[in-house]
């Protein structure tokens, strides 16, 4: 999901409107492979040519029970042919050989019988006595229907999978076929998945759809080409920003993000009169709103409110404008709150923020906001500038009060390309289904939200490699691990905010869990954990 009406789950990307798939496998595609070149990237290479041909992703109505244009049907599987032996033309003689001329270069036997003999004495000697000998062509050809009874059963498998309608194990077997680059039956397979598919069906079956359109721009490109081939459209600014809200209203996890971040912040300033709060993906801004109403209810007087928003490039489309639209917003809200305020626009990409950006003033209590944006942060796996950690040291370097992060609980950023699309798979399936409870199936506007909010990201955790892949989220341990290298501390939430949270979950459907974990807190949908937030101080 973008980071809440942050970058994730706040349609950062634009957004491709589905109607049908692309790539309908034809038979020459699959001539290609099973007669054609053994070098799998040329393979590969034609294949990609073919999709490109065929990619037509540029309606908005939906996919439903779409048909390819042709079909494969497995009535047998491609079979390795059986290698061909030959002998070498000339022998050399060695010395344990005791029978028959010596063979060499300069000596060859014009004897057709005797150079049978010394073959066959040659083999002999190499495999042992005529008893013991293991016949290869015997082998050969046990190899050969062995393979064929393993194509057999994989064939029988795929079959009963559709016969019973598993969705799930379809895309996963389509997930692997494409990462060992089996072609064939990456192309029966998403002939069959285009049936099952949806944008408008039951959550596994829309998920379904996205994730089988990632497989298909995986094959198309791992790179930046991606989006071209995906032929995407951007909705209008305002379309964009009720999407977003939409998703903000129906689903808790933004909420969650925001107050329990928001509760540490309060908590951590709580004494202090002046505050600058260094929020590295502002986006909307509408994270402020909650605390600086707190703030202006703390007994004693507010203190004075300096924000200091850092804009990602792909942000102000999402605003329909510059940083100055959240500067106004906040600062009329503040005037009503009577809390003294300021804003300081820095917008610049947070993996390129260097301290002189942040207008660092004595005497204010810093707090540093990463919430649901270091996964965006190429890191040590990507290449040689990790942002990721650079962004943590400058924030110790600050000495802050608090730092509080909010990021989603998943392993798509080192996982291998398999293991990542099932993980990709597990988590959205559970947002999925918590936006259908939420948000009636004929809701006129459900569709839009799932696409221009969600899509992009599932496609491009599937799709893309390298620095091209931006959704690289990390499980809370290894969040742990780089701040505690960093120099952090963990800050425990307090009970008041975890009572907050509750009340607010008590208004949303009873299938979504809260826990608190050694001072973490942990939102889920029954049994699968979506955010995961907590605080550190240095």
């Amino acid at each position: 999901m973008q980071t809440s009406q942050k970058r994730k789950i706040s349609g950062q990307y634009p957004v491709q409107e589905l109607d049908s798939y692309c790539w309908p496998p034809n038979q020459s595609s699959l001539d290609h492979y099973q007669s054609g070149s053994d070098d799998g990237g040329n393979g590969l290479q034609h294949s990609v040519q073919n999709l490109e041909q065929y990619c037509t992703l540029d309606s908005s109505s939906g996919m439903q029970n779409s048909s390819s244009s042709a079909s494969f049907s497995p009535n047998g599987s491609p079979v390795s042919q059986p290698n061909s032996h030959s002998y070498p033309s000339d022998l050399h003689h060695s010395p344990d050989n005791t029978s028959g001329s010596p063979v060499s270069g300069s000596c060859v036997t014009d004897n057709e019988h005797d150079l049978r003999h010394m073959i066959r004495q040659l083999e002999t000697a190499m495999l042992g006595t005529e008893s013991e000998n293991v016949d290869i062509h015997a082998i050969s050809s046990s190899d050969e229907a062995t393979q064929v009874s393993l194509e057999a059963e994989k064939w029988k498998y795929m079959m009963e999978m559709i016969a019973r309608g598993d969705l799930k194990e379809l895309l996963c077997a389509c997930a692997k076929a494409v990462e060992n680059n089996d072609m064939h039956m990456t192309d029966w397979l998403m002939t069959q998945l285009r049936q099952m598919v949806s944008v408008s069906g039951e959550p596994l079956q829309r998920l379904g759809a996205y994730m089988l359109e990632g497989l298909v721009a995986r094959l198309a490109s791992s790179g930046s080409s991606i989006y071209k081939a995906l032929r995407c459209k951007e909705p209008a600014s305002a379309e964009l920003l009720s999407y977003m809200h939409i998703l903000y209203e129906v689903c808790p996890y933004f909420k969650f993000g925001y107050l329990s971040a928001n509760g540490a912040i309060a908590e951590a300033v709580k004494d202090e009169s002046r505050v600058h709060i260094i929020d590295f993906q502002i986006a909307q801004g509408a994270q402020w709103v909650t605390l600086i109403q707190a703030l202006a209810a703390r007994p004693g007087g507010p203190p004075s409110i300096r924000i200091t928003g850092i804009d990602d490039p792909t942000s102000s489309y999402a605003r329909g404008g510059g940083l100055e639209i959240v500067g106004q917003r906040l600062r009329k809200l503040a005037e009503l709150c009577k809390v003294p305020f300021e804003f300081h626009a820095a917008a610049i990409s947070a993996s390129e923020v260097q301290c002189e950006n942040l207008g660092i003033r004595p005497g204010e209590a810093i707090v540093v906001n990463f919430a649901m944006m270091l996964h965006h942060m190429p890191d040590e796996s990507v290449g040689t500038q990790n942002h990721r950690d650079r962004l943590m040291r400058l924030a110790k370097s600050l000495s802050p009060k608090v730092v509080t992060l909010v990021e989603q609980e998943a392993n798509t950023n080192t996982a291998p390309f398999f293991p990542r699309f099932v993980e990709t798979m597990n988590h959205y399936l559970a947002v999925f289904e918590s936006i259908d409870v939420t948000l009636p199936r004929e809701h006129k506007e459900r569709i839009s939200v799932e696409q221009h909010c969600l899509a992009r990201e599932i496609v491009n955790i599937i799709a893309c490699e390298g620095p091209e892949r931006v959704e690289r989220h990390e499980l809370l341990g290894k969040w742990r691990s780089r701040f505690t290298m960093a120099g952090f501390t963990p800050c425990p939430l307090s009970s008041f905010v975890n009572s907050t949270i509750k009340t607010l979950l008590q208004s949303y459907c009873d299938k979504y869990t809260l826990e608190e974990r050694d001072g973490v807190l942990y939102l889920g949908w029954m049994n699968q954990v979506i955010i995961a937030s907590c605080a550190w101080r240095c």
